[in-house]
């Protein structure tokens, strides 16, 4: 253990070090707390074992903050186009919205590449001549089998290719929403099961791939019993976890709880503002404790995006302003909490 501590402390640190660090406390937190929860389940009456139990998860939380770690701040293109499928050719319009508001990347759904879905190398040298960088691609799939169709394994494929233009850009897997919840169970495994397979190969091409629920009515993974499952079936090896704290709220869950139940596999975060009767509100207008969220995240030792997206009326028609708003609100909310200014 002493070695182990001495090699965290150790500088500079390496790209692949870094990563390989993670990589292992990410998967010890996720594996020793899915046996502490077992375990707490059978001796309740231990308490001194109990103690015990939450003191070494405590000490490698611990390890786990010594790995110097960023979080990033974010947009996401539904803000302006809500439907994942709907192709429009204005991402120069999001980017330039997004610059102009100070935040430092974009996650967008591919239908919004329009001339950039042939040349990942041309988004590339405009991300960088505006100093912006590709967070995610938001890549939804129906997975109507257990296993991909021809059509959406080459698809898969192929953006996952693309996303080897962009370093530490990730890939992020929503299911679409379907005609209602006929054959759940199965219709949840089958997709997991599909998720799995295309994390895995993109997890072998250096990409990494995360999992993103939704919260409409006919959605596959929208309330506690479908996370249940979701997380039953989810192969962390290969793909993480992107929880969308509005989803989250109008599935009827805290998005609190669930943030801290699953620290250890989230590898992007999606921001908007839910009220507890399930409507969608401006950024701070919801019912959504951000700053509590964004502070156990900066606690973990979380490294990653945090990205916003608006669907409001307002965003409807005002795209542009929404993010401007959302802005003010991360620089006097959030910011403070990363940067170490505020403690709560």
């Amino acid at each position: 253990m002493k070695s182990l501590r001495n090699s965290l402390h150790t500088k500079p640190y390496t790209a692949q070090k870094l990563r390989d660090n993670i990589f292992i406390f990410d998967r010890l937190l996720f594996y020793l707390n899915k046996s502490k929860k077992q375990l707490t389940k059978t001796i309740t009456n231990d308490n001194i074992l109990i103690v015990k139990l939450n003191l070494i998860f405590g000490l490698f939380y611990s390890f786990k903050r010594r790995i110097p770690m960023t979080i990033n701040f974010g947009c996401h293109g539904t803000t302006w186009v809500l439907d994942y499928d709907e192709k429009v050719d204005g991402l120069d319009h999001i980017l330039d919205t997004v610059k102009k508001a100070g935040f430092k990347g974009v996650d967008v759904q591919y239908a919004l590449l329009g001339k950039y879905n042939d040349s990942p190398e041309q988004l590339k040298e405009k991300l960088d001549s505006m100093g912006l960088k590709l967070a995610a691609l938001t890549l939804p799939f129906s997975w109507e089998s257990n296993v991909e169709s021809e059509e959406e394994k080459k698809r898969a494929d192929y953006y996952i290719d693309y996303l080897k233009h962009f370093p530490n850009a990730l890939l992020n897997l929503p299911a679409r929403v379907g005609p209602n919840r006929d054959n759940l169970l199965k219709r949840q495994k089958d997709i997991i099961s599909c998720v799995n397979a295309v994390g895995k190969r993109a997890y072998e091409n250096g990409v990494v791939a995360s999992f993103h629920p939704h919260s409409p009515a006919n959605s596959y993974f929208r309330i506690k019993s479908d996370y249940d499952v979701l997380f039953e079936e989810l192969d962390t090896r290969y793909v993480g976890y992107t929880p969308d704290v509005g989803h989250i709220m109008a599935g009827g869950m805290d998005p609190l709880e669930i943030i801290k139940e699953h620290l250890s596999i989230i590898k992007h975060v999606h921001f908007k503002d839910c009220s507890s009767s399930f409507e969608w509100k401006k950024m701070g207008y919801g019912d959504i404790d951000f700053p509590a969220i964004v502070e156990t995240l900066v606690n973990y030792g979380y490294d990653g995006w945090i990205i916003f997206e608006e669907e409001t009326d307002e965003a409807k028609v005002a795209a542009d302003q929404c993010v401007f708003d959302i802005s003010k609100y991360v620089e006097k909310n959030l910011q403070p909490i990363v940067r170490g200014e505020i403690v709560r």
